[in-house]
């Protein structure tokens, strides 16, 4: 398929010049064959997208140009892929792979979280009924994925996430948990965030003002700075320490899911790994041609370079992963939001898509007007899960499922009509990923997926994934203003807007 009609297709989706996915599936026969795949449990389908022989050609020879084999390997060897802080990506450590020294170092973290999760099971902080969790970014994202997607049966544990800085997401939080019985888990990597060390606060004031009489002795650090911890008054025996290569956005395989392994039980935050670690072996050692995380970054490539496509959707059509898109939001936009390679140069092509979706049938009745009719061409990516757990109706799940499958047929297919408001372009690619069933296991591996896909389109633009300089320049800024410092040289607009909201 040549990169010329491509290019047009944003600006031309009725063309009859573009290549046709349904005439895709009619000049290769084995299409299907070629770009579904299966791992660890899940079935991805990219044929509906316009990947070909050609185009997966073309982009597996760029993969050789930029290095990816060897990339891999010193991401699973524990080097340092991550050039602008000088540092590895360690947390790949937490699941078996990279330097002897860092898996040493994450299986005794873990040994220590699981004698902590031990003890509070066995009373160590008396009864326990909930879980407050503090934090913002990935110290959160992560955790809060976990429990919403498999503790709604599975915990009889009540908890709470707080990121939001705002006093009334704090109130709307501990509305439902008893503060006597109540533990609060705070987790930030530099145990410096200014909005985690606020919401922390409230919490020992909330748990003061209840009549608690060690409010300090309810709090739970998991941090990388385990020194600022102390410092804020929390407990040697009560912190629990990650890597300092671990990211916020790739910590929730660390001691940042303690929450997690302490609502679905211990088996369950295992299995977890175990399934992340299963994809790790299909990421590293799959051909090219074969290799799942890889073939979607070069579907990715392919619609945000060659296309021009500024987004990419994702909808999850099971309630239990309603939380995925946000969760992706970080891990995909805040790792490859960059405009320099790593050597600081212009990267001169787009780079990471804006990542949007939502949830099932829910999204069909709100922004499918524009996926199919609309002048915005988006690919856009289908999660769905084979088995409900739901026994008791499994007809819902049916139709939810049909619906799914429906929308990707007819983005592809589309309709023609002598009433143009009733006719559909067709030729919108979209991806499927089907799960045979959302357990631990599958989720992890699931997650990792994403991880490595992440990684796999850095390689190919040349930028690191692991640093996040990005987000530091506004919180900066709101500091100095909380301190008093810095409104003398801030714009008339900002300064005008901090008057008038009497700060």
């Amino acid at each position: 398929m040549a990169n010329r009609c491509l290019a047009t297709m944003c600006g031309a989706m009725t063309d009859a010049s573009l290549p046709r996915l349904d005439e895709l599936f009619k000049a290769e026969p084995d299409r299907l064959s070629k770009l579904s795949f299966e791992a660890a449990g899940i079935y991805f389908d990219w044929s509906k997208t316009h990947l070909d022989r050609s185009v997966l050609g073309d982009f597996a020879k760029r993969a050789e140009e930029r290095g990816f084999s060897a990339a891999r390997d010193a991401l699973f060897a524990g080097e340092v892929v991550n050039p602008s802080e000088g540092r590895a990506a360690t947390h790949m450590a937490e699941r078996g792979s990279g330097s002897p020294r860092d898996v040493d170092l994450a299986t005794a973290r873990r040994q220590r979280m699981r004698a902590l999760v031990d003890a509070i099971e066995a009373g160590a902080f008396g009864a326990v009924t909930g879980i407050l969790h503090i934090g913002i970014g990935g110290s959160v994202l992560g955790p809060h994925l976990l429990v919403d997607a498999l503790g709604r049966r599975a915990s009889a544990l009540n908890v709470r996430f707080l990121s939001n800085i705002d006093g009334a997401a704090f109130d709307d939080v501990v509305r439902t948990l008893d503060p006597a019985t109540t533990i609060v888990v705070v987790a930030s990597k530099t145990f410096t965030t200014l909005e985690t060390l606020t919401n922390m606060e409230a919490a020992r004031a909330w748990l003061r003002e209840a009549g608690v009489d060690d409010p300090d002795g309810r709090l739970i650090a998991v941090t990388a700075k385990p020194e600022a911890a102390l410092d804020q008054g929390i407990d040697e025996t009560r912190i629990l320490q990650f890597g300092e290569g671990v990211g916020g956005r790739y910590s929730l395989w660390s001691s940042v899911g303690l929450s997690a392994a302490f609502a679905l039980g211990w088996d369950a935050f295992e299995g977890l790994l175990e399934g992340a670690a299963e994809m790790d072996r299909h990421f590293r050692f799959s051909d090219t041609v074969e290799n799942i995380p890889l073939i979607a970054a070069f579907a990715d490539r392919l619609y945000a370079e060659q296309v021009g496509c500024q987004t990419r959707g994702l909808f999850a059509y099971d309630e239990r992963l309603r939380l995925l898109p946000f969760y992706l939001q970080q891990l995909e936009m805040e790792s490859n939001g960059k405009s320099v390679t790593t050597d600081g140069k212009a990267v001169g092509k787009p780079t990471a898509p804006v990542t949007w979706g939502g949830t099932g049938t829910d999204a069909q009745h709100a922004v499918f007007q524009l996926l199919h009719q609309g002048t915005v061409l988006m690919p856009v990516e289908f999660v769905a899960v084979r088995e409900s757990d739901d026994a008791q109706d499994p007809e819902h799940h049916r139709m939810l499922l049909l619906n799914a499958f429906a929308q990707g047929a007819a983005l592809m297919r589309g309709r023609q009509s002598d009433d143009p408001q009733r006719s559909y372009p067709g030729n919108r690619p979209s991806a499927t990923i089907l799960l045979d069933r959302l357990d631990a296991r599958s989720l992890g591996a699931l997650i990792a997926f994403y991880e490595h896909r992440t990684f796999a389109n850095a390689v190919l633009l040349g930028i690191n994934p692991f640093d996040q300089f990005g987000v530091e320049l506004g919180k900066e800024i709101a500091r100095q203003l909380a301190e008093g410092s810095d409104e003398e040289i801030l714009d008339a607009s900002t300064r005008a807007l901090i008057e008038r909201a009497g700060l």
